[in-house]
């Protein structure tokens, strides 16, 4: 049960931003911007950082939400499996493995990411561009993991509600537009 009264159905970060939608609002149109907005890395590219940084923060509910949409954009179940036990021997390519190793530092503690690491995404072919969102993209989503689960919003257990979360996400983005997705009880 949620440290603060949510709409029922309504479970994760979606219950918080409907109990306060003067912060959603802003919060919504910056994940647009990151996850959606003009960008070099792919749609899925994204959402791997987004469930990668999740997964460290061992928020569940990020992780799957994102997990399934990282998914439905790859079009592959096993890539994320890949990245979240193993990053560095995951099926991707090495700029992705390098940023994913800054969204990792990042989420750990910012300082961390050091000269060597952007050089080596760099190297790999990342632009300045990718390595900002990388970061931004990091330190976002330890926002919100920290949001979900600082206020114990409640997680589904039912696989069918990330899928049809994915979908929406996948289908209109991050801004709200749609009526929530609302699990059923």
């Amino acid at each position: 049960m949620a440290h603060i009264p949510i709409q029922p159905g309504l479970p994760g970060i979606t219950g918080l931003l409907e109990y306060r939608l003067d912060s959603a609002k802003p919060i919504r149109e910056l994940t647009q911007v990151l996850m959606r907005g003009e960008s070099t890395l792919t749609f899925a590219e994204r959402e791997l950082i987004a469930t990668y940084v999740s997964f460290l923060n061992e928020c569940t509910f990020c992780t799957r939400a994102h997990e399934a949409t990282a998914n439905a954009l790859f079009e592959n179940t096993t890539i994320v499996d890949s990245v979240k036990w193993n990053v560095y021997n995951a099926p991707i390519s090495e700029k992705l493995k390098a940023l994913l190793i800054i969204a990792q530092k990042t989420q750990l503690n910012g300082k961390t990411v050091s000269k060597e690491d952007v050089e080596n995404a760099r190297v790999h072919g990342a632009t300045d561009l990718e390595i900002h969102d990388t970061v931004l993209i990091s330190s976002l989503f330890c926002l919100y993991n920290r949001y979900v689960d600082g206020l114990a919003s409640w997680t589904p257990e039912d696989s069918g509600f990330y899928q049809k979360l994915a979908d929406r996400l996948v289908n209109h983005g991050y801004m709200g537009t749609t009526k929530p997705v609302v699990h059923e009880e």
